[in-house]
């Protein structure tokens, strides 16, 4: 009788496990095709294969809690490239080296979507929500309480004493918009069947590399 019981709840478990999946997956290209606001958990449920409305709310709650699963989701094997990225650099002698760091920024996001293959959807997905202020903290302010991408931060930040505080806050935030809808505009052209900026994902990662490191060793203007 233990086993025939234990077998079921191992079934439902599986079942439940694959429900919550199909959510996912659904939910996370239509947030990145239409806006995280003009989906409701309803259209969520009906592109899963759900034929209960509620499927959304009973397995993941809120939209908030939706939004924050589909970011986890990605968050975890972003993160454990870049702390392999940041274990490494530390112990090299790229720890002073400029370029390094901005990899370790670059490279997890890029080698992720990679991985994903064709059609992805997490570039626009995480574009469109940090553009809406309702959902802006997941991606932006969650992503900081990650210890790799601060030391990432703080690496940039050594590499660039004269910078002031105030300057390396809006150069942060310009690297941050720069590589995620850059990623963006190419996941849309390339699931669009049209021609995609860079030949591979790791041919945009060295250009966007290029690119943040130019950006961070600009000059400063004084105000005026």
């Amino acid at each position: 009788m233990t086993g025939r019981v234990t077998t079921a709840r191992a079934a439902r478990s599986d079942r439940a496990s694959t429900t919550q999946e199909a959510i996912l997956t659904a939910a996370e290209r239509l947030f990145a095709e239409h806006g995280v606001f003009a989906v409701s958990n309803r259209q969520v449920s009906e592109a899963a294969g759900q034929g209960n409305n509620a499927a959304v709310g009973y397995h993941f709650g809120t939209k908030t809690d939706l939004v924050r699963a589909i970011e986890q989701k990605h968050r975890v094997p972003i993160e454990q490239l870049r702390e392999d990225m940041v274990a490494h650099t530390l112990k090299s002698d790229a720890a002073a080296d400029m370029r390094s760091w901005v990899a370790c920024l670059v490279r997890p996001l890029t080698d992720h979507l990679s991985a994903l293959g064709n059609p992805s959807w997490y570039a626009r997905f995480a574009a469109q929500v940090m553009t809406d202020p309702a959902y802006y903290n997941i991606v932006v302010k969650d992503a900081l309480s990650s210890e790799s991408l601060v030391q990432v931060i703080e690496g940039i930040s050594r590499c660039l004493p004269e910078l002031t505080a105030e300057v390396r806050a809006e150069r942060n935030v310009m690297a941050r918009n720069l590589l995620m809808h850059t990623c963006a505009d190419r996941e849309r052209a390339i699931a669009a069947g049209a021609s995609a900026p860079w030949s591979s994902w790791q041919v945009a990662g060295t250009r966007m590399i290029d690119a943040v490191v130019g950006l961070w060793l600009a000059p400063v203007t004084p105000d005026e």
